[in-house]
């Protein structure tokens, strides 16, 4: 009804009053916030390629302190991890028995 949507921003805004507000803030332009969105993609873009540089750094050390055969064969991410999970169990297993 007519009635019904001249009050609905009132009591939207009665609603509201002393509620903290949500968000963060108002955006100026269109410009800015292309900006911004861009800016923070690039930076989670070089934090990702950092953490893969490193994680791919640490397999490559652990890779290199593994008996592989032949030793020309490298392993995948997961293969080097189970392979270095399980020969890690068999030298606690050969350190029980002795």
């Amino acid at each position: 009804s007519p009635a019904r949507t001249a009050l609905a921003p009132r009591e939207t805004a009665v609603r509201r009053k002393g509620k903290a507000r949500r968000g963060r803030g108002k955006v100026r332009n269109e410009g800015l916030l292309s900006k911004q969105k861009r800016s923070r993609r690039m930076k989670a873009n070089d934090r990702e390629r950092n953490r893969m540089h490193h994680l791919n750094s640490a397999l490559d050390a652990l890779r290199s302190v593994l008996p592989t055969f032949p030793d020309d064969a490298k392993l995948t991410k997961i293969e080097t991890l189970r392979f270095a999970h399980n020969y890690i169990w068999a030298l606690t297993q050969s350190l029980r028995l002795a």
